[in-house]
């Protein structure tokens, strides 16, 4: 079953094989864009260096040595053998780490040629950075324009180079009061089996919550991290306002204003549960699993001479699907909650920000694992929210659909976000 309409991010241009006369014709002819520029090979280390850097880190590129802006060819102006050891030491000196791009030659006519250098996208060291008189600058890529990252773009290559868990900072004004003892204390009892801190014992709280990389000391403050004002947080959006849900229902097949249920989902991640295991309190799994719930009807069925009731979306793979969007989101950007869409044939979870580093969806139904927020996969897995092996894609929500329905669940990755989507219905025929 296809997919609706979407605008999917392009294809990274980046390819070890050599390129033809006509390849190189009809990159010319697209003009620069987010992944090919145009230099005279007479440019600066520091200006190729620039260029390659926000091509790393972003989805690869190439330069064109020996193109003019306006499309024009002039052709290398050094010797080939020169201009390639040129453009690798611009690369080894004037990039931090050091890059070894792929470098190439094409004949444009008898007397022109064009050096072509190259890098991959998924470059795994991010962030890149460039050199600029004696610092050292990172640089994104940004349709035909190389500029300086942001702080925030900064941080989100950090954390797809697995070099930074946002989730282990400091909330900012989250003085650990914020966190509900009532949770944490069930999770050290009922879910880890051990002890926890009296309720007014302060000095133990903070040291268990340190311990634990729910706590970080700030600027003399002792203040709840991300990741422990996501799990455990009384009111968590107050403080950080992308940590919720958006849940949308909608009558027909496309986004419109007409939703027939429209609700901001918010609360800590895990739910608060009695003694024996029954809820208390839900969290934001469950409170999203009642959305689905009540905007769904189950369908009536036999099972042999019983009566059965299947609904429309086997509950464990809709489980699996807002729990891996939870937990694997990017909630460094601000201003997005995860998505929980209802159409009238087919379920989506759209979690914010792009997937980690080396991570496909092919990858993901092969099993491919990965943690943007390790602490919080931990949780996760303890409460029993999460796939024990982290592979609940592979292992639950695709077996979990084939066996429901006969579907294969589409899994899209695009620049800003990353969709599970469910269908409803096998394809006719």
């Amino acid at each position: 079953m296809t997919a609706p309409a979407s605008p999917h991010r392009a294809p990274t241009p980046y390819a070890a094989g050599a390129m033809s006369p006509a390849d190189l014709t009809a990159l010319i002819r697209g003009g620069e864009n987010s992944f090919v520029e145009f230099k005279r090979d007479d440019i600066t280390p520091e200006a190729l260096a620039s260029v390659l850097v926000g091509f790393l880190n972003m989805d690869g590129g190439r330069v064109l040595l020996g193109v003019e802006d306006d499309g024009s060819v002039s052709g290398l102006r050094r010797e080939r053998r020169k201009a390639e050891e040129w453009a690798m030491a611009s690369a080894r000196t004037h990039i931090q780490p050091p890059a070894i791009p792929l470098w190439q030659t094409v004949p444009w006519d008898d007397r022109r040629i064009v050096g072509i250098v190259s890098v991959p996208a998924n470059a795994p060291d991010k962030p890149y950075k460039a050199k600029r008189a004696s610092a050292w600058v990172t640089r994104v890529r940004a349709g035909t324009m190389t500029r300086d990252a942001s702080r925030e773009e900064e941080q989100r290559l950090y954390q797809q180079s697995g070099n930074l868990s946002y989730g282990l900072k400091p909330a900012l004004g989250a003085h650990i009061g914020v966190l509900d003892r009532r949770r944490l204390r069930e999770y050290c009892t009922r879910i880890l089996w051990g002890d926890a801190p009296d309720s007014d014992d302060d000095a133990e709280w903070s040291a268990l919550l340190t311990n634990l990389d729910l706590a970080k000391a700030s600027a003399g403050d002792l203040l709840a991290t991300v990741t422990g004002l996501l799990l455990f947080g009384k009111e968590p959006r107050r403080l950080l306002p992308q940590s919720g849900i958006r849940a949308l229902c909608f009558p027909g097949k496309e986004m419109d204003y007409a939703a027939r249920d429209d609700q901001m989902l918010a609360g800590p991640l895990v739910a608060l549960r009695a003694e024996d295991g029954s809820i208390l309190e839900p969290g934001l799994v469950e409170r999203g699993l009642e959305f689905v719930r009540r905007n769904t009807k189950p369908l009536a069925g036999l099972d042999g001479a019983r009566r059965v009731d299947r609904w429309e979306y086997p509950e464990a793979v809709v489980r699996e699907a807002i729990v891996n969007g939870l937990v694997h989101r990017d909630y460094s950007i601000a201003g997005t909650d995860l998505d929980l869409l209802l159409f009238s044939d087919r379920l989506e979870v759209r979690s914010p920000g792009r997937l980690p580093n080396t991570v496909t969806p092919a990858g993901m139904r092969r099993g491919q694992r990965y943690a943007r927020d390790q602490v919080m996969v931990n949780v996760m897995r303890d409460y029993g929210y999460a796939d024990a092996r982290g592979m609940g894609v592979r292992n639950k929500i695709i077996p979990g659909m084939r066996a429901h329905n006969g579907t294969e669940p589409d899994l899209v990755a695009e620049e800003h976000r990353f969709t599970v989507r469910l269908w409803k219905d096998a394809p006719a025929g």
